[in-house]
């Protein structure tokens, strides 16, 4: 392995000491006028299910090159999570891993640890979500990787963080939603707690570790040196209980659960409609009238109980019971009607038929469209942001099983066609083949 980093440091892929590597610096690598902030930024990713997945998708999509470690013969938990399945593919899979790469290693294998090493020395960033302690055993933690790629931004994504009495636990979302509190403030007001219908504790954490990589390789540029960033399930959950959180912590206020409502302001729900549903949300005493006016009940805006926000909170249910009636009066789509143009928050409770026919979604292009190799043309929810100066990544499809594993190790490592082949053989590696 030493022999082959120092090979790899001759051809000027690691830097030694004094020297610079010819990676991602921060400075703009292409002239050209779509460069992307991430190009030429390599990400080696050993995370499975959702969270670590997540983060590493919208870096690819940022134009960085993501690794995605496998093991072979099964892969990512989620190739298997169905069904629906597409042919042999889980949708769950690839909701979340465009843009990526697939090597599949044996890491229980030292020579598939050797490789990891190896591609952790010509990367910028290590991604894991394993619990603590479990990649040091296999000489792959912090430590180990730092003495031979000093420059790496290691992010590691757990449960409950390195330390303290659960960092020993496996954190999936449901469970952290459930220590966290958020299921605890999720369901009917009178009824049990309930599970967000997406794994939100995931995505949360998913998105504070891309933030914190970018700020780590921020960090890098400035100080030359790679760091370790430790993001976990329930720290991230705790921090997005907001509002509901500081009212525990500065007023001692128990939270409860609202159903589609909110604590602090009313209206703010869903009503039920002649056919569906609309949700409707008075922010202040302006839209509170407007919507008085729209629903003709104009007698309510100068009612004692209801001129302010504080009154309409302590005058809840008195209130709900007679908008709930006028709603309950006309079909949606005439509220939609009656509501456009006004100023106060509306809209429908979709069906995912009806949130891929919204006229906005479609505007905001947030259906990608990629051609698998194995099932052809498939469609998943794109990316959220768009910037002015450059286009995101031309969508790559999530790639089959060990799909890349040859390419990897020819292009990054150099390794020749016969260490290769006996690396296949012996099951340290696998490549797929095509069908």
């Amino acid at each position: 392995m030493l022999a082959r980093i120092a090979a790899l440091r001759r051809i000027g892929l690691i830097c030694g000491p004094g020297s610079r590597r010819e990676v991602w610096t921060g400075s703009r690598q292409s002239d050209t006028d779509n460069a992307k902030p991430l190009e030429d930024v390599k990400i080696l990713d050993l995370t499975r299910v959702l969270a670590g997945p997540f983060a590493t998708m919208n870096l690819g999509d940022l134009g960085a090159e993501v690794i995605k470690v496998e093991r072979p013969g099964a892969g990512d938990d989620t190739r298997t999570w169905g069904p629906p399945f597409v042919g042999k593919e889980s949708t769950y899979f690839l909701s979340v891993n465009r843009n990526k790469k697939s090597i599949a290693v044996n890491m229980k294998d030292p020579k598939g640890v050797k490789i990891i090493k190896e591609l952790a020395a010509v990367c910028d960033v290590f991604v894991e979500n394993y619990i603590p302690g479990k990649l040091s055993a296999m000489g792959l933690g912090y430590e180990d990787i730092d003495k031979i790629a000093p420059h790496i931004v290691y992010c590691s994504i757990t449960g409950y963080g390195q330390t303290g009495p659960l960092s020993q636990r496996a954190g999936y979302d449901a469970v952290a939603s459930a220590i966290s509190g958020l299921m605890n403030i999720t369901g009917p007001e009178d009824g049990d707690p309930v599970r967000p219908g997406v794994a939100m504790t995931d995505l949360a954490t998913g998105l504070y570790a891309y933030g914190a990589i970018m700020a780590g390789l921020i960090q890098r540029y400035k100080t030359g040196k790679g760091l370790f960033i430790d993001c976990n399930l329930l720290s991230s959950q705790v921090a997005c209980l907001t509002q509901v959180a500081a009212n525990y912590l500065i007023g001692q206020k128990e939270a409860k659960r609202w159903g589609t409502a909110h604590g602090s302001i009313v209206p703010y729900q869903a009503f039920k409609t002649k056919d569906g549903y609309l949700v409707v949300g008075a922010g202040n005493n302006q839209q509170f009238a407007t919507m008085c006016k729209i629903l003709n009940l104009p007698e309510l805006i100068d009612d004692c109980k209801y001129k302010t926000n504080h009154l309409r909170v302590q005058n809840r249910k008195e209130l709900i019971k007679i908008l709930s009636a006028r709603f309950k009066e006309e079909i949606t789509n005439e509220w939609l009607h009656l509501f456009e143009g006004s100023g106060v928050p509306y809209g429908p409770i979709n069906n995912m038929k009806n949130v891929f026919a919204e006229p906005q979604v479609l505007h905001n292009g947030l259906i990608m469209e990629m051609k698998h190799p194995t099932v052809g043309k498939i469609s998943v929810p794109g990316p959220a942001v768009r910037y002015s100066k450059f286009k995101m990544s031309e969508a790559r499809p999530p790639p089959l099983l060990g799909q890349h594993t040859t390419h990897i190790l020819k292009e990054a490592l150099r390794y020749d066609d016969r260490t290769i082949d006996e690396l296949i053989r012996t099951g340290v590696v696998h490549q797929h083949e095509a069908e």
